[in-house]
């Protein structure tokens, strides 16, 4: 019990620090006086007093979060305002892109925008479409139904029975999850090279996540790596997202829930998310039988997420449900985005993200997957095929803790941040302009590596837009 109280007071301090849900809001009256704020100083037993339905789960090793800041520019503007393409980071590019870089500065800068395109791409990803908990799953209906439409219902509702039954999943109105993380960029490809981490394991950024949940639809993760975070939340009716390096703004189309939530730790919103999806196969996938449904984004969200320059093309889902077990296994997200700057040919983006959960444990009747491993793929083309790239990332997790029905609690934790803004994608544009130029510009014996670091600052800042 000493050991778990330690745990949790040394806990405490990271979150009042800065994975605090009320850390990223404005100055307001209700900041340090918060319900988060109070709960997250108590401890594991006064948690559990008097709630007879919270599961928790995992090892406690006693290990805390490195010291954070707000991010890796630290001479940028204050948290939450939304730096520009033409303020700091833009200037500082420039900079640096003016002189030939020494060996030191340019692993430094590249160390940094990976970090910043792991954050971008893994923090938090949503789902391709909405859904709400509030929905009850399609009712089993084989006459005049699709064969691709019944099957697929038919294995959700053995992946709902699997996962604790609907009766035990409606009986929950909030969680809670605490967990670790690891991201390296493991590999950077261009038309000439294949340049792959070495030191992939030294090299890997390591961190944790808290996320909360609440019905209907509300969610909040904070993702802290490397000495970066990134934060992000839904008050069930508006999605946002802040980075350091471009502050707060609202993600376009509608509310979506979180993808780190499907991956194992939502049954019953992971059920609702593939509950107009259809069966397209049978695939073994990591030396499990299973049932392959797809599920497509529809014409009309993907407008609605589109902005500027910056066009969705496509967003499926495809998720692996074992055979044996019922569960979901894997999970391939894939994404493509068109961006047509002024003058110049279109560019294309296309993300893939390959999942799979593993040690699945019950937490008071709920089956939640403790650890996984993402694959994510990030492939820019069009142009010329000289100038077409694919990075590689990958990312590792485990559960630490999961808490169901979390007493104090409530609406208040989800508040949006004051300093919200629109999604800026003319951001995207204008910094693709800047990288053209500079890549024209540079044609001497650095050129090779002026134009890794320009190409790794765009792949950050579109990586920002999935």
């Amino acid at each position: 019990m000493e050991r778990k109280q330690g745990f949790f007071s040394a806990l405490r301090d990271e979150v009042i620090r800065g994975l605090s849900p009320v850390r990223s809001r404005s100055k307001s009256p209700a900041r340090s006086g918060s319900p988060m704020s109070a709960l997250l100083r108590r401890r594991p037993k006064q948690l559990t007093n008097g709630e007879p339905l919270i599961g928790r789960s995992g090892s406690l090793t006693g290990e805390t979060l490195a010291p954070l800041y707000e991010g890796p520019d630290q001479e940028g503007s204050e948290l939450g305002e939304s730096k520009r393409v033409g303020s700091v980071i833009g200037h500082w590019m420039k900079g640096q892109l003016s002189r030939t870089p020494s060996m030191t500065a340019t692993m430094a800068y590249k160390h940094r925008s990976d970090l910043r395109l792991l954050l971008g791409v893994m923090g938090a990803p949503l789902a391709p479409v909405h859904v709400s908990t509030n929905d009850p799953l399609p009712h089993l209906s084989i006459k005049d139904t699709p064969i691709e439409t019944s099957s697929a219902q038919y294995i959700l509702q053995q992946y709902t029975a699997a996962s604790g039954g609907q009766k035990l999943q409606n009986s929950i109105k909030n969680a809670y999850a605490m967990g670790k993380v690891k991201m390296v960029a493991s590999e950077f490809e261009t038309a000439s090279r294949v340049m792959k981490n070495k030191h992939g394991a030294r090299a890997a950024d390591t961190g944790g996540f808290v996320l909360w949940q609440m019905n209907p639809d509300m969610w909040y993760v904070e993702l802290a790596v490397g000495g970066s975070k990134v934060h992000a939340g839904c008050n069930g009716n508006l999605v946002w997202r802040h980075t350091p390096w471009l502050g707060a703004h609202t993600a376009k189309g509608p509310v979506r829930p979180l993808r780190r939530a499907l991956q194992g730790l939502d049954p019953r919103t992971t059920a609702s998310m593939f509950s107009n999806a259809k069966c397209v196969g049978e695939k073994k996938m990591n030396g499990e039988d299973c049932f392959i449904l797809k599920l497509t984004a529809d014409p009309q969200t993907l407008k609605s997420r589109s902005e500027g320059p910056a066009e969705i093309i496509r967003h499926v889902l495809f998720g692996y449900f074992s055979q044996k077990t019922g569960l979901i296994v894997h999970m391939e997200d894939s994404h493509l985005t068109r961006i047509q700057t002024n003058g110049g040919d279109a560019v294309y983006w296309e993300t893939t993200i390959n999942s799979s959960m593993e040690d699945y444990r019950s937490v008071e009747g709920i089956m939640i997957a403790h650890s996984g491993h993402s694959v994510v793929t990030l492939f820019r083309f069009g142009e010329m095929a000289m100038s077409h790239t694919k990075t590689r990332m990958e990312e590792a997790w485990s559960i630490e803790e999961v808490a169901f029905n979390v007493p104090g609690l409530s609406i208040d934790c989800f508040i949006p941040p004051a300093d919200l803004k629109s999604t800026s994608i003319c951001e995207t544009s204008q910094l693709h302009e800047d990288e053209r130029g500079n890549l024209n510009s540079n044609s001497n014996s650095n050129s090779n590596s002026n134009s890794a670091l320009v190409v790794s600052g765009h792949r950050a800042k579109v990586a920002a837009l999935v």
